[in-house]
């Protein structure tokens, strides 16, 4: 039998054994675009639950274990895939209910449930993915444990499955095949089933390597200096393999210009780098000019230091009412909104659209189902809509619909255009059904273009990518890829401008100044369409487009 200690420890066994590997599950990312990885997302996931059972007693039953780390993982769930893993512990949560202990029939029975709770939740399940991995490891561990009543002989197939299974993903996914690796999120499952099956064999929790201990780093004091005080806001870190002989003499006194805190260091054939700047991309393009980029990291400072400063109340098992981001505010109101975006102007533009509370995620930084349940419940509203703009956030949005102690209306806007059109379409005086239709029409008309940067090396939809280029996305597609960010934006404009389109907005990231945006946008021609250049301040992204 399992108990709830054992239980505990799968748990956290199985949280230090992805957190250990998250960087390895990252890499599997075939997007060349700078996202919400995986692997990180993932471990925030199951990292939240393992936080949450180790205050629990030793002597705790199993169905109050799974209970805390279904709430927690439920709460801390960060992008599609750390939505889907909430899921799948969710289903041990429903199949432990009153139970002290379980059987490895149970067991194998709560795997199964939180399989199809996952799939339930998945519009349109893409098989090859962290769902194929875990429906198939559920059936085997379903067949043995009809013959087997050792949890080590069936958590021992369930693993199997999932590996085997894993290495099969490239075979149902041709993208998978193409970049040669395996999905992600299947991989970062099997890291977890790893770290379960490691207690209930060896009785062995994985222990979480020095490297990625947080610890050190949450008991220091980050509160004795404001965020605003921070001069350069982008942490960037590279490695160039040398392709000429330019002299990085002059690549140091570049840095110098931009940033502070550089090391410059050259060595055998590589050059590294090391800056703290508020424009990562001319680090990058500067660097191509000495060489292939490799090992890219751009970290946002004012964000890591605004999570480490303030201070984080510990979740209660009911919604909570207080949160250390967002004052709780009565539901006075008929109607409010919530959006995801970041960036500065972004958030002052959606404010003055009406939205209540702007919650600081996107690409890079999916917030969680807490971080959007917070929003919800600090929204004097007593119906929230919320825009979660990117399809990472969505599924994570979703569950806050049956949490929130107010009714939730989620708008599926996969973009920060589609979010400002859709409110632009909300009209006070009509009934809650057309606004919803109207809002979701809006979003649908919206043509949306970026461009961004190459984190990594890769072979996709068509394109031979290095990281480091620009690449050019319309409506999430990589459309261009080229060494020059004016030729990017030409190649983009002709995807998206025709005969329908009337007029468009360009929003210009953090880093790129006004003047260089504008001459930019000149050089374009648009002498057909009404054009806006509207400051938006967002990170990782140069520009964000929007025509309609």
């Amino acid at each position: 039998m399992i108990n709830g200690k054992i239980f505990k420890d799968m748990i956290i066994s199985a949280a230090n054994n992805l957190e250990n590997c998250k960087e390895e599950v990252n890499n599997l990312n075939v997007f060349p675009v700078p996202d919400g990885d995986t692997g990180t997302n993932m471990s925030m996931t199951i990292s939240a639950a393992r936080k949450e059972v180790t205050e629990l007693d030793d002597s705790s039953s199993i169905a109050s274990v799974a209970d805390a780390a279904a709430l927690a993982m439920l709460k801390g769930a960060r992008g599609n895939s750390g939505v889907i893993l909430s899921l799948l512990f969710r289903g041990f949560s429903r199949q432990f209910k009153g139970k002290t202990t379980v059987s490895a029939f149970e067991f194998a029975k709560g795997l199964e449930a939180g399989v199809k709770n996952a799939y339930g939740a998945v519009r349109k399940p893409t098989e090859g993915t962290i769902l194929t991995v875990a429906r198939v490891s559920a059936e085997k561990g379903m067949r043995i444990a009809r013959s087997s009543k050792s949890p080590v002989d069936v958590i021992e197939e369930i693993v199997a499955a999932a590996k085997a299974t894993l290495n099969d993903t490239p075979k149902m996914l041709p993208v998978l095949k193409q970049a040669n690796v395996v999905d992600a999120g299947g991989d970062g499952f099997v890291k977890i089933l790893e770290g379960i099956y490691s207690v209930i064999k060896d009785k062995k929790v994985v222990e979480r390597n020095a490297a990625a201990d947080e610890d050190v780093s949450e008991k220091a004091d980050f509160s004795s200096f404001n965020t605003e005080d921070i001069k350069f806001a982008y942490c960037t870190e590279l490695v160039i393999s040398r392709t000429n002989d330019n002299d990085s003499a002059a690549l140091n006194n570049f840095l110098q210009r931009i940033g502070d805190s550089i090391v410059c260091v050259e060595d055998e054939g590589i050059i590294k780098i090391h800056v703290h700047t508020n424009n990562p991309g001319k680090v990058l393009e500067e660097g191509i000019s000495y060489g292939d980029l490799i090992n890219i990291k751009v970290e946002n400072m004012k964000i890591q230091h605004t999570e480490k400063s303030t201070p984080k109340a510990e979740a209660p098992a009911e919604p909570a009412k207080e949160s250390s981001k967002y004052p709780f505010a009565e539901p006075v109101n008929d109607y409010g909104f919530v959006s995801v975006c970041a960036g500065e102007g972004l958030s002052i533009l959606f404010k003055d659209l009406a939205v209540d509370t702007v919650v600081e995620g996107g690409q890079t930084m999916n917030p969680s189902t807490d971080d959007l349940l917070s929003a919800v419940q600090a929204t004097p509203a007593k119906t929230v809509f919320v825009l979660p703009n990117n399809k990472n956030i969505i599924m994570a949005a979703e569950q806050v619909v049956s949490i929130a102690d107010r009714r939730v209306i989620v708008l599926p806007t996969k973009t920060v255009p589609q979010g400002i059109s859709a409110m632009l379409a909300f009209d006070g005086a009509n009934e809650e059904d057309d606004n919803i239709n109207a809002m979701n029409e809006a979003a649908s008309h919206v043509k949306t273009a970026s461009v961004t940067f190459a984190a990594r090396d890769s072979e996709f939809d068509g394109h031979s990518i290095k990281e480091g280029q620009y690449l050019g996305l319309v409506e999430g597609k990589v459309s261009s890829v080229t060494d020059a960010v004016d030729v990017c934006m030409t190649e983009i404009f002709g995807k998206i401008i025709d005969e329908s389109v009337s007029y468009v907005n360009i929003f210009y990231g953090e880093g790129v100044a006004e003047e260089d945006a504008l001459k930019l946008v000149e050089g374009l021609g648009l002498d057909n369409v009404e054009v806006n250049v509207i400051p938006g301040g967002q990170p990782v992204y140069y520009y964000i487009i929007s025509a309609e």
